[in-house]
């Protein structure tokens, strides 16, 4: 047992017997993480705050109950992605458009952008391109899928602990992964030339 998973257990423990500090910590130890996960997911600082704030909000909730057989980050992922994946059913339901996505002027409309100091205009200006070719491939899969990729890729989970997570078979993670993977080549097949060098 790692020292951050001993002392997780610890917070756990106090918590559970009422000790509002040890929760406090347990949070506090964690948000940063929470938070980095939840805006890879979401792309918004405010829906990540807000996915953050309702896992946390369940964490207390069902923390009495937590018996320990996974690792809290582990449990804590599995939360923040349940969190996720319900804003997005209650979005699919009402629709929903971005007011920041696009700024209205006279000759139509034009993405905010933010000027980078960078040294060379063209290799900032692919990379760019192909981050934002990347996010909206990201956004055309299913929530499930982009939880998934992002959870291996980017917060470097293994297929173990995202299984955990998940509360699915190893093997399925595998090939649900898999699929994610094909699924996101698939909408760049398009943006090929983007990606080659």
């Amino acid at each position: 047992m790692s020292e951050r998973t001993s002392d997780d257990q610890m917070f756990i423990e106090r918590a559970q017997r009422g000790d509002r500090s040890a929760l406090n910590e347990l949070v506090r130890k964690h948000e940063q993480r929470a938070y980095q996960f939840a805006f890879r997911l979401t792309r918004n600082p405010e829906e990540a705050a807000d996915v953050v704030a309702e896992a946390f909000v369940r964490v207390y909730n069902a923390l009495p109950n937590f018996k320990g057989n996974a690792q809290f980050t582990t449990w804590l992922y599995r939360i923040l992605t349940n969190c996720f994946l319900d804003i997005r059913k209650k979005e699919s339901k009402r629709g929903t458009v971005s007011l920041d996505s696009s700024v209205t002027v006279g000759e139509g409309e034009v993405e905010r952008q933010i000027e980078d100091p960078t040294a060379n205009p063209h290799e900032d200006l692919l990379r760019d391109e192909r981050g934002r070719r990347v996010q909206r491939a990201l956004e055309k899969l299913p929530a499930y899928q982009k939880a998934m990729i992002l959870m291996y890729h980017a917060e470097q989970l293994s297929y173990e602990d995202i299984a955990e997570s998940l509360d699915l078979p190893i093997g399925t993670v595998k090939s649900r992964l898999n699929r994610a993977r094909l699924s996101l080549r698939e909408h760049l097949t398009k943006d090929e030339e983007l990606f080659r060098l």
